[in-house]
């Protein structure tokens, strides 16, 4: 989460996920970095047990997510340019 933040106030765009029994705390670590309005994306949790191919279907499912987040992204450090 941290680095998503950190790397979006560098210029360069980043989507950050959590699974979500985490996302209170992706919040506050958002505030408390500066980025109130920080978006993430949001998992089931747990994914340290998943095989392989079942992580591997996991990432398919939050493609298009992670697209249109990467996309908001490079919208928000275009604008601070």
């Amino acid at each position: 989460m941290l680095d998503g933040i950190k790397l979006e106030h560098a210029g360069i765009p980043a989507v950050s996920i959590v699974t979500q029994p985490f996302i209170a705390t992706g919040q506050a670590m958002a505030e408390t970095w500066g980025a109130p309005d920080y978006a993430f994306v949001v998992t089931p949790h747990p994914i340290a047990n998943l095989s392989p191919a079942e992580l591997d279907a996991r990432a398919d499912e939050l493609t298009d997510q992670v697209i249109a987040f990467l996309q908001q992204s490079m919208d928000r450090t275009r604008k601070r340019e």
